[in-house]
């Protein structure tokens, strides 16, 4: 017994080891591919290639895609947890540093906590809990900075803000409605980039139609976000929330900074921001 539950505790460890490292990359693959794409094709291309891959990976495991009333709620999350954020990503992602938007996605914990408190579902919040939770974001508003942050980039900031609290809008509908349910996670994930593609593929009119520049960069960098940092990404996510509840996934967010604050300074030159540096260790106070 203990064997077992010390062999399901590391490999728990490196689900999320491997979650926090794809999914804090997304921040610079985003970047990268903006370089020739618009926001709205980069959403449109995650969606679509993260599902063709998920889609092949479901059916060459023996599975299929859900049928009837489920595709309700996947519609509903797949607005929530991918065609919405996915844009709000990128269009903030313009104006916003790829490590600054990293260091915003960690609010999403804190949207997560907050949201259930509100709907009941946290109980038994202890002092040290709330304060963290007051504390975290306190936090995301130094790192935001509305009185010195104005423009494009104030708004683009926002639209990461928002992009977080839809995740864990999000991971919460999830929980409730899709897993746990009978339906393998590969068939869910799968779908829901499937609802999310066609969600997107209707805004295509509106910002989805100018003239793109397919360089290598841009190309490699719409791959490798599509397929590893979407369709990889989102299925380990789906089983997190599967297997540990909405919460403990959207405490994966946590970890993403450590990825995005040093890719971006790496890979793209951007300057560590003492302003984030400050502001995101707050976040961890929630859990303490």
């Amino acid at each position: 017994m203990s064997d077992n539950s010390g062999t399901r505790g590391l490999w728990g460890g490196l689900r999320v080891a491997v979650l926090a490292l794809l999914w804090g990359s997304t921040f610079l693959w985003t970047e990268l591919a903006l370089r020739g794409l618009s926001p709205l094709q980069v959403t449109l291309a995650r969606c679509v290639l993260g599902a063709l891959v998920l889609v092949v990976a479901c059916y060459a495991t023996g599975h299929r895609l859900p049928r009837g009333v489920a595709w309700r709620h996947i519609v509903v999350a797949a607005f929530f947890c991918n065609a919405l954020p996915f844009a709000l990503f990128s269009v903030g992602q313009q104006t916003v540093d790829s490590g600054l938007a990293g260091v915003l996605n960690a609010t999403t914990p804190l949207w997560s906590i907050a949201l259930g408190l509100a709907l009941g579902s946290e109980r038994g919040l202890r002092p040290v809990r709330l304060a963290g939770l007051l504390l975290g974001f306190t936090g995301t508003i130094v790192i935001f900075a509305p009185w010195q942050t104005t423009g494009a980039t104030g708004w683009g900031a926002l639209a990461i803000l928002g992009a977080a609290a839809s995740y864990a809008v999000a991971f919460t509908y999830m929980g409730r409605t899709l897993v746990r349910r009978g339906t393998p996670t590969i068939s869910l994930s799968a779908a829901q980039l499937v609802a999310a593609s066609g969600l997107t593929a209707l805004a295509v009119p509106i910002g989805g139609l100018e003239s793109i520049d397919p360089g290598p960069t841009v190309l490699v960098a719409a791959v490798v976000l599509s397929v590893f940092c979407t369709a990889i990404t989102f299925h380990l996510t789906y089983r997190i929330i599967n297997d540990e509840g909405a919460t403990n996934a959207a405490v994966v967010g946590y970890l993403l900074p450590v990825v995005s604050v040093l890719l971006g300074a790496v890979v793209l030159g951007e300057d560590l921001s003492v302003r984030g540096c400050w502001g995101w260790p707050w976040c961890w106070w929630v859990w303490g």
